[in-house]
């Protein structure tokens, strides 16, 4: 009997950033065929870390040819959708970016569809309803999948961050719908200690810190471990946030300033990497994190080297990343479903007539939708 040659799974990537998805489906054993992102510093970031990438708008890009792709991967704009950015949602071009998708997934018929956005996504509207909706509706009746999302805390999976993000996944196949998502990571040490530990000026991206103005580090200074703005004296305080602190309420308890404690984990890492509104604050240190340790938050490897003209880009770089150890875990086990769709697709071929019509449309699809 012959022995099967096993193919190695493939992966399109759309959106693709300096690669933190990627980079979590190579460690898991994918071949990543084809790559895009409109960010020029990311895409060099790629390139010297991964591998080819097609740097341009994807609204201008044919669809490539690719034959029997086992996965396409999209983490569209997610500013239009997010709480710390512009929130136009679909009244933002990039808003619209998502719809970029369709016609990939029509041509290539992937496996499998992987999309990953921030939670602003669920509550987004459109004019028939919510964008979340028309995206499961799209990729169920038109396009023959079943779909799944979670709303999923990362940190709850191995990742040294409280990041919550929305995964959907839809897969062709409705009998592993309710197994194509990660389990949750126990007895893991996700603390900044451990998260920081080893960390010296020998690595690659540590000495790389973003400026910032003497009042921001006059008050970021002051910041105690574990503490914020508010842990500061009134009478200190300027008078911009003296207004702000008078009413709470009407600045919906905003919490400049944050310095998270080593026994802490770390907050969401954004591509707005603002100290004043971000825990950037290092717990120990007068300074906020260098590029090198923020990239630890993210699960980056340390042998992993950002590239791009400017230090404030290689932080955006980082915090509009997907988690490589996030994406990996998602890669495995999707390969536990692509493996056996294909040991199927096997069986099957050798029973079903030759007349059968592949292309058939599939109608009364169901939609198994989850919060995680």
């Amino acid at each position: 009997m012959a022995t099967e040659i096993k193919k190695t799974p493939t992966v399109l990537s759309m959106f693709s950033g300096c690669g933190g998805v990627d980079l979590g489906f190579v460690q898991a054993g994918y071949d990543v065929v084809w790559a895009n992102d409109f960010d020029e510093d990311a895409c060099e970031t790629y390139r010297h870390n991964i591998g080819n990438i097609i740097h341009g708008d994807v609204t201008t890009l044919d669809v490539p040819d690719i034959k029997d792709l086992d996965v396409l991967t999209a983490g569209f704009p997610c500013q239009p959708f997010s709480n710390a950015g512009s929130r136009k949602g679909i009244n933002d071009p990039r808003g619209q970016l998502y719809q970029q998708t369709f016609k990939f997934i029509e041509k290539l018929n992937p496996k499998v569809v992987m999309f990953e956005n921030v939670r602003g996504i669920l509550s987004t509207k459109t004019e028939s309803g919510k964008l979340i909706d028309e995206i499961i509706d799209t990729l169920s009746n038109k396009y023959g999948y079943h779909v799944s999302y979670r709303l999923m805390n990362f940190s709850h999976f191995g990742i040294p961050q409280k990041r919550i993000r929305v995964i959907i996944l839809a897969i062709k196949n409705k009998n592993y719908i309710n197994h194509i998502f990660p389990e949750v990571t126990v007895d893991k040490d996700l603390s900044l200690k451990a998260t920081l530990k080893g960390i010296t000026n020998k690595l690659p991206n540590q000495t790389e810190i973003m400026r910032l103005n003497p009042q921001a580090l006059h008050y970021g200074s002051m910041i105690p471990e574990g503490g914020s703005w508010k842990s500061l004296d009134y009478s200190i305080l300027p008078e911009r946030w003296k207004k702000i602190r008078d009413n709470m309420v009407k600045y919906h308890y905003p919490n400049f300033f944050r310095r998270y404690a080593r026994d802490e984990i770390q907050g969401t890492i954004t591509a707005a990497f603002k100290p004043e509104n971000a825990g950037v604050w290092h717990p120990t240190k007068d300074r906020i994190y260098s590029v090198r340790e923020i990239a630890r938050v993210q699960s980056f490897p340390d042998d992993f080297v950002f590239q791009g003209r400017t230090i404030k880009s290689k932080y955006q770089q980082i915090g509009n990343a997907v988690p490589p150890l996030m994406a990996k875990q998602v890669a495995e086990q999707l390969k536990h479903y692509i493996d056996k769709t294909k040991v199927s697709t096997l069986r099957r071929e050798k029973v079903e007539s030759t007349e059968l019509n592949v292309n058939q449309p599939i109608h009364k699809q169901k939609i198994c939708i989850n919060i995680f």
